[in-house]
C-alpha cells in the first residue's frame, strides 16, 4: 500500500523536517544506513534550492513498486521563478549561489533516477528515485 508524506518549505526548520521525514520513511522501508543517508542528504539539498529559489514548495515523499523492486520517490515542487538552463545548473561545479551545497548535479548523483522539469515564471519540478537493493 502506497504511503505519501508531504512537507511544505517555507523556512530552514521545514529543509530539516523534509531530511528527517525522508530518512524516516527510507528506515521504514528497508533501506539501510548509507542508502538512508545518500536520500536525506539528497532531500536536504532539493529543499534548500526550494527555499533559496523559489521562497516556498512541497516535497514529498512515498514508497514506490515496480514489479518485485521497491523503493522510495521523492518529489520536489516549487512555484518559483523556473531554471532557465537546466544544462548549466547540472554541471558540476556551477553554483548562482556561491554554495558549498553540492548541488543538482550532486543530489542526482545519489539517486538512481533523476528526472528535472522547469518552466520559467511557473516553477520547477524534480523527481528522483532510490531503489532498494
Amino acid at each position: 500500500m502506497a504511503q505519501s508524506k508531504t512537507a511544505v518549505i517555507r523556512s530552514d526548520l521545514d529543509i530539516v523536517i523534509a531530511r528527517t521525514m525522508a530518512r524516516d520513511m527510507a528506515k521504514a522501508l528497508g533501506f539501510g544506513p548509507i542508502d538512508q543517508a545518500r536520500i536525506a542528504t539528497a532531500v536536504s539539498e532539493l529543499a534548500r534550492n526550494i527555499f533559496l529559489y523559489a521562497g516556498t514548495g512541497n516535497v514529498t515523499v512515498r514508497n514506490i513498486e515496480k514489479g518485485a523492486r521497491k523503493g522510495i520517490e521523492i518529489i520536489c515542487e516549487d512555484q518559483g521563478p523556473g531554471i532557465p538552463n537546466i544544462d548549466l545548473v547540472m554541471q558540476d561545479g556551477y553554483s548562482t549561489s556561491r554554495g558549498m551545497g553540492m548541488g543538482l548535479p550532486g543530489a542526482k548523483r545519489l539517486m538512481d533516477e533523476f528526472d528535472i522539469k522547469s518552466q520559467e515564471g511557473v516553477g520547477t519540478t524534480i523527481i528522483c528515485r532510490k531503489w532498494r537493493t
